[in-house]
């Protein structure tokens, strides 16, 4: 099943006005953990697209992404005219350009500022030598011939990146050490990493699959295999890969709104 056949599926409108209208908190949170991992594909191939103009890791971008399909399945309402898809698009590539921002802007001054502070580095050890001493604002400022609010400027953003480090460890725990990149990722995708009662409310209802849909289900969506590598380890076609997958989310579906799971 591709991506686009995935978000204008029937189904998958069946599934989203389902969410909407059930009251039962196990069925809702199934529903969600079901909606999720059906259009996961599509956040990590958003995600590879950013990636490509970015230093970051691919499985950070999917993590911040996946927050931005969480929104979208609470927040989405086909009254406005807008397909699913359209809608989803925006909140993940959203969530993963404000990532993208904010980690910019937290270790990257402008590149303005970041050639005046070289030239600024140069200047302080070259006066440094020659009057033996540190030179002042003021000094380097007339060696320079630019304002001394400039000196302050470039000097204010280098202590902002020193305490800014990646390297920081935000985390005083040693045993469990974390540092600021990390934290970026982790506050974005906290929601969708750490419930994991909702996971095994998922699982529960994964393990009343035949083995054959089962399988095909864990490789895919927890143990993250891609639907060739699926067909390999199988020994059968990414067609036939992709057919399982889609009867085992249909038939999870039934099996999460069926009132004897509950």
């Amino acid at each position: 099943m591709s991506f686009d056949e995935t978000y204008e599926s029937d189904e998958l409108k069946e599934w989203l006005f389902e969410y909407k209208k059930a009251t039962e908190d196990r069925i809702k949170i199934q529903l969600k953990n079901l909606i999720t991992i059906a259009c996961l594909p599509f956040v990590k191939k958003i995600s590879h697209s950013l990636a490509r103009r970015s230093t970051d890791p691919v499985e950070d971008l999917v993590q911040v992404g996946s927050v931005g399909l969480l929104k979208a399945i609470e927040q989405y309402d086909d009254k406005q005219g807008t397909s699913f898809k359209t809608y989803a698009t925006y909140l993940i590539t959203g969530e993963i350009r404000h990532y993208l921002r904010d980690k910019t802007s937290m270790i990257r001054a402008p590149r303005e500022l970041q050639e005046l502070s070289f030239r600024i580095n140069q200047i302080i050890q070259k006066l440094s030598k020659d009057f033996g001493r540190t030179p002042s604002d003021l000094e380097v400022a007339k060696e320079l011939e630019i304002p001394i609010s400039r000196i302050t400027e470039v000097g204010e953003i280098d202590r902002r990146k020193q305490m800014m480090s990646l390297d920081q460890v935000v985390s005083s725990n040693s045993e469990n050490e974390q540092i600021l990149v990390d934290k970026l990722v982790d506050d974005k995708y906290q929601e969708f990493l750490t419930n994991q009662e909702n996971r095994i409310m998922l699982a529960e209802a994964v393990e009343m699959l035949e083995n054959t849909l089962k399988e095909v289900i864990k490789m895919s969506f927890f143990e993250d295999m891609s639907q060739n590598e699926i067909a390999k380890r199988l020994g059968i076609s990414q067609m036939q890969v992709s057919r399982r997958i889609r009867k085992a989310l249909s038939e999870l579906f039934t099996i999460i709104t069926r009132r004897s799971f509950i």
